[in-house]
């Protein structure tokens, strides 16, 4: 049997749901989603499998301006991923018109000669087709393979977008072991989870000066639970104050939270256990970026 195998980029600016289809393909958590935008800082790479074929998806930071060493390692990030793809995605939402933004994802894209598929995506959020078949319009001008409509929060039309990927697969090895689902380390994706906790319940000035750095993860050998010890690192110590709340009420929520969705990826119970220290401006210095895992 002939095997089909490759890389797919998912790009897009912030906020359009590029977390959500990639986990909605997965049908597992893998990649931190709010309705905040540049919530994914760093590539994350995740492996669909089936008898014919096998898709590693590149999940990228949300195109934005950059106002950080953070966010240029961001954009960068975006950049690397569309190098050597076999074909790739772009996200956009129905609109009247092309953001500024998503021109200049046009400009990268018309310099890759990969297949380009793009994806309409919030497509349950319409009240009508009206707006899918203007934006279809706006962008037929363009040079993408396939158009496709999508809801990645409902799942509509995913089939028929997984359909049309595997069209341009070329042929190609096994890249990872058929129960692979990321290259993510176990606690990346916990730091992830519990920064999407942080991203969801805190203040827009705040989430985006917080990291999240596991520190101890252990498997007791008595019983069924995992310890995970956890520091939340943020640029303020008013930043502190606000994370750890009055009582430390919201330190408490972000952790419950936390731990019902590691509890489902671990498949065991936690014993999970944060802190909140402060970092004055780790988005701009090198050596906490690359601490974080934030480096090239």
């Amino acid at each position: 049997m002939v095997f089909h195998s490759g890389f797919v980029s998912i790009i897009g600016k912030t906020n359009v749901g590029k977390s959500t289809l990639m986990n909605k393909f997965i049908g597992e958590k893998i990649s931190v989603t709010s309705n905040k935008p540049q919530t994914t800082r760093n590539k994350i790479l995740s492996v669909l499998t089936d008898d014919k074929s096998q898709i590693i998806f590149l999940d990228t930071p949300g195109i934005h301006k950059p106002k950080s060493k953070l966010s240029k390692f961001m954009l960068k990030t975006v950049d690397d991923s569309l190098k050597e793809i076999d074909a790739v995605l772009f996200l956009v939402e129905p609109q009247e018109k092309i953001s500024f933004t998503n021109d200049n994802i046009l400009k990268k894209l018309s310099q890759i000669s990969s297949p380009k598929i793009l994806v309409i995506n919030k497509i349950d959020t319409l009240a009508s087709k009206e707006k899918i078949l203007k934006t279809i319009d706006n962008y037929k001008q363009f040079d993408f393979n396939e158009i496709i409509p999508i809801s990645a929060l409902t799942g509509e039309n995913i089939d028929t977008l997984l359909a049309c990927i595997k069209k341009y697969l070329p042929i190609g090895p096994k890249y990872f072991p058929d129960d692979t689902l990321t290259d993510m380390p176990e606690r990346q994706i916990v730091a992830e989870i519990i920064r999407e906790k942080i991203l969801i319940f805190m203040q827009d000035e705040i989430p985006h000066g917080c990291a999240v750095e596991v520190n101890t993860m252990r498997k007791r050998k008595d019983k069924d639970l995992v310890d995970i010890e956890a520091v939340v690192y943020c640029e303020k110590d008013s930043h502190k104050k606000m994370i750890i709340g009055k009582n430390a009420e919201m330190l408490k929520k972000i952790g419950t939270f936390a731990r019902r969705d590691i509890e489902n990826l671990l498949g065991s119970k936690l014993n999970l256990q944060l802190w909140v220290k402060v970092k004055k401006n780790w988005r701009n210095n090198d050596f906490y970026l690359k601490q974080f895992g934030y480096n090239s």
